[in-house]
């Protein structure tokens, strides 16, 4: 049989007969208790008017300090297809009291009508990239039936809007759920009701708001209250809140998949070892299978990101081939883990982008990858990590250690709070190898390219580019990656 006959007898399901358009002005009128001026059909659903492309719903949302009706115009200069609006406008548009609310109404709309499998994903650490890899893995067992929120669209206003956007036609849905406090994770889940909720793992990041680790596993495990009957949770087996998150996953009802290393996992990592390309080749077990795969993403935390997607892709019906075939496929996102090159003297410089976001787990993590990575020399440039509190000199300091393990040559450290951590290298830090570490310290993005420029980059070097996304190291990447030609 040839392939093209293949695909044309490929079994049907029920969504392949649902119609192409996102929404009719119907739809969203009845959706949000609006009313249609003029009939269309929507394609997408934009929040920002800068992203609004052809066929899109613009969403005029009104907070404190901007309001979306002053962006019509750039909207529907980029192609906008109607907004949903607060008042009456001189484009196609329903009207309602208040396109917040409106929004919700129309995630829900969604959300109810859909008859794909939903996935929905919170963790301290590696929750975008472990979305991605598990959508990457049902989008291939379904030919492409498969959604997802895109970039970090994981809030009270992103959880919505990537719900708007989902297809009638999907038979595989993924989303994210962030949180700074307790009870933002309940609003989310509720929302969104998965049959599979992941928990990637639990580390310090927003301690400042939420006190101890055990608050914080409490605050991810809420995402059970949304889990539908019947549903999975995927949770990590080698945390130490392993147990609290089983007894929380337990009284939802849930059946639960305990991912890691540890003798509680029910996927259990195996082996391990490096595949001569930066990445891992991983050996499983779960129940009486055995599991051999490719992971092209570099550092251990992606072999347990890996066990996590492949436990989270079984719970949904999905394929494990299709999923360790995404998995020896991807690369790293932009601010989340990106190779990059840059071109300076003698050559290129390895840069890898992880300015988007950090905590102290992610922050050893990559300086331990960073460790491992082949290079004539290590450059780490590291900015506060944000929302510790009064825990943050500590986990501050605490990373000298971390960074004499990977035999870093120069560090460069950004913002306020990376002062406890210059107080520690200013004790003559050394690198494994006994060898001085140079280091400077910088208020800003600005100060960190001159400190770089001054050092010198070099053909062969390797730079670790990592920090919270408001100190804006991604300026740090832009400027040395934009000499690329």
């Amino acid at each position: 049989m040839s392939a093209a006959l293949a695909q044309l007898r490929w079994p049907r399901a029920a969504a392949d007969a649902a119609r192409l358009a996102l929404w009719t002005s119907a739809d969203i009128a009845q959706a949000t208790g609006g009313t249609a001026y003029g009939e269309f059909q929507v394609s997408g659903v934009e929040m920002d008017s800068r992203d609004v492309r052809g066929g899109d719903l613009f969403v005029a949302l009104k907070g404190e300090a901007m309001d979306g009706h002053r962006f019509l115009d750039a909207a529907f200069a980029n192609g906008a297809a109607a907004a949903l609006v607060d008042r009456e406008v001189d484009y196609p548009h329903v009207l309602v009291e208040d396109t917040t609310v409106a929004l919700e109404a129309l995630a829900r709309a969604a959300r109810d009508r859909a008859a794909a499998r939903i996935v929905g994903v919170t963790g301290s650490v590696g929750k975008t990239g472990v979305k991605e890899a598990i959508f990457t893995a049902l989008e291939r067992s379904s030919r492409g039936a498969a959604h997802r929120s895109v970039r970090s669209y994981n809030n009270h206003v992103g959880v919505p809007l990537s719900l708007s956007r989902m297809p009638p036609r999907s038979r595989f849905s993924v989303f994210e759920m962030g949180m700074n406090h307790a009870g933002e994770i309940s609003g989310l889940t509720a929302q969104v009701r998965p049959h599979v909720a992941v928990i990637t793992t639990i580390a310090p990041a927003h301690i400042e708001n939420l006190g101890s680790m055990e608050a914080i596993a409490d605050a991810k495990a809420e995402i059970f209250e949304g889990l539908q009957p019947g549903g999975t949770a995927v949770i990590p087996a080698d945390v130490e809140q392993f147990e609290q998150l089983r007894d929380a996953a337990t009284a939802s009802g849930a059946r639960i998949i305990a991912f890691g290393r540890s003798g509680d996992a029910d996927l259990r990592l195996l082996d391990a070892v490096p595949d001569g390309s930066g990445g891992s080749l991983v050996t499983a077990a779960f129940g009486d299978m055995r599991l051999c795969f490719t992971v092209a993403e570099p550092g251990e935390h992606w072999i347990d990101n890996a066990l996590c997607v492949m436990a989270a892709v079984h719970a949904a019906g999905g394929d494990l081939g299709a999923a360790g075939l995404a998995l020896a496929e991807m690369g790293g996102l932009k601010g989340r883990g990106a190779r990059l090159r840059a071109k300076v003297p003698g050559g290129h410089a390895l840069l890898i982008d992880e300015s988007y976001n950090s905590n102290p787990a992610s922050m050893r993590a990559t300086l331990a990858q960073l460790g491992q990575t082949p290079a004539t020399r290590r450059i780490a440039v590291l900015g506060s990590m944000k929302e510790l509190g009064d825990f943050a000199p500590a986990f501050h300091a605490q990373l000298a250690e971390p960074i004499s393990a990977a035999n870093i040559d120069y560090a460069v450290l950004v913002g306020d709070e990376m002062r406890a951590l210059a107080r520690e290298m200013g004790k003559e830090a050394c690198n494994a190898l006994g060898k001085p570490i140079g280091w400077a310290h910088c208020e800003n993005a600005g100060e960190a390219i001159a400190a770089l420029q001054e050092f010198g980059l070099a053909g062969g070097d390797a730079v670790l580019v990592k920090g919270s996304n408001s100190v804006g190291l991604a300026r740090v990447v832009d400027h040395f990656t934009a000499r690329e030609g």
